[in-house]
């Protein structure tokens, strides 16, 4: 689909050298993303041949005739060229996240810190990605904006087949699947802040007193340096370990969320939904990089040798 090297042969060469650095994911990430930009494309492409064939304004059938129509249009289009094409872009998505729990296992404080994001992203990041719950916004923004555009046909009883045209039943679907995530984003949300905690637990706050009393010792003279490391390391294992097992369950809440809106939508309406996903996705990404850019070139012109998060 795109030139090589993309984000398959990062992802082998990590795997093949075991070697997981977080400029490995850097580059990665900046190859799926322009691979998803692509997705993008396609994906505008098909709705507007889509919409060109399905144009409501273009016959004057009536309301059932209209619906037999989109029936027999549903069967031809949807199943060869929509579904495949949404296939494509959900195993883009799970190759994504199956790469990031890769190096995850590797550096998971690479991944909850990503120095591949802008510092906008980062600051609406939740537990290393977005927060699954605004699907939902984007879902309901969507239809918002379509059911206002194409009101006028709505209100003549022509399915327009876009998210403004949700059934009562897909409202329904959308709403139940909306509260269960949502109750285990906040389950999610205090375990992890449970696990926080553990950062100041007794043998935490014992160990960094020891480990003081060591860099006395060794400033004075002694030798408490591989006990400094040894102690340290061990401490710190489970928190990290921790952190993976809490990153990897708000991916699959993440890609669970995508998949069960999508598994509600018809294939139309979720071709306009991953359009409105990846768009704001891409877009974000850009304007961060681009006011990151900006914030560095007037530190610079400054003098000043802070820099954002980028």
């Amino acid at each position: 689909m795109s030139a090589l090297p993309n984000s398959y042969t990062f992802l082998a060469h990590a795997i093949t050298n075991d070697t997981y650095e977080r400029e490995g994911f850097s580059k990665f990430f900046d190859s799926w993303l322009s691979e998803q930009d692509q997705y993008l494309q396609e994906l505008i492409s098909v709705s507007k041949r889509y919409n060109q064939n399905a144009d409501p304004n273009s016959t004057t059938t009536s309301t059932a005739e209209s619906s037999t129509h989109d029936q027999v249009h549903d069967q031809v289009v949807h199943e060869p060229v929509l579904c495949p094409l949404i296939n494509r872009v959900i195993q883009h998505y799970e190759h994504y996240y199956g790469a990031k729990s890769t190096w995850a296992k590797q550096d998971v404080l690479a991944i909850l810190s990503p120095s591949w994001l802008s510092s906008l992203e980062d600051a609406f990041s939740w537990i290393g990605g977005w927060r699954p719950s605004m699907a939902f916004h984007l879902l309901y923004s969507k239809s918002g904006l379509q059911l206002e555009e194409h009101l006028a046909d709505l209100i003549r009883g022509l399915g327009t087949g876009d998210l403004g045209d949700l059934s009562p039943s897909q409202l329904n679907l959308v709403d139940a699947l909306q509260r269960r995530t949502l109750m285990e984003e906040r389950e999610l949300t205090e375990g992890l802040a449970k696990h926080q905690e553990t950062v100041a637990d007794s043998s935490m706050v014992e160990l960094s007193h020891e480990v003081t009393e060591l860099l006395r010792e060794r400033e004075a003279g002694g030798d408490g340096t591989r006990l400094d490391e040894d102690r340290v390391d061990s401490a710190l294992a489970p928190k990290e370990e921790g952190l993976a097992d809490i990153l990897q369950t708000a991916d699959d809440l993440r890609l669970r969320t995508l998949k069960g809106i999508l598994d509600v939508l018809t294939p139309i309406q979720a071709v306009h939904f991953l359009i409105a996903a990846a768009g704001l996705q891409l877009r974000l990404h850009n304007w961060g990089k681009e006011r990151d850019e900006k914030a560095r070139q007037h530190h610079g012109s400054n003098g000043s040798d802070d820099h954002p998060h980028s």
